[in-house]
């Protein structure tokens, strides 16, 4: 069992930056990849945005290619969003996770971009 917690998320204008982080509770070397999505107002489905795996390949949705970087610190088994240039659309309930032999998730924090 892995627990994941996540930090960071807030009310941001836009245009602003928010880095969002995600600590697992056993070595992030354990974990084959580890990423983010994220759930909007009214949608059900959650939409990926970022990953990264244990040799530290990432991959990114079209959608915030180039705004977000995720990353990796190892000595914190800590997972990072970085989010620039962020818009209203932006809004949403930001997930972490990681895939062992599982699947495993947060709780979610949440980021709103608002004036």
């Amino acid at each position: 069992q892995v627990q994941l917690v996540e930090s960071g998320g807030g009310l941001v204008q836009p245009g602003g930056s928010q880095k969002l982080s995600c600590v697992a509770s056993t070595s992030i070397f354990r974990i084959n990849v580890m990423g983010w999505y994220r759930q909007a107002p009214g949608k059900q489905q959650r939409e990926f945005l970022a990953l990264i795996t244990r040799g530290g390949t990432t991959n990114y949705a079209d959608s915030v290619k180039g705004r977000f970087t995720i990353s990796r610190d190892n000595t914190k088994n800590t997972v990072y969003l970085q989010m620039n240039s962020l818009k209203p659309e932006d809004t949403a309930v930001y997930y972490c996770y990681a895939v062992l032999e599982n699947t495993y998730w947060g709780q979610g924090t949440q980021v709103t971009v608002s004036s």
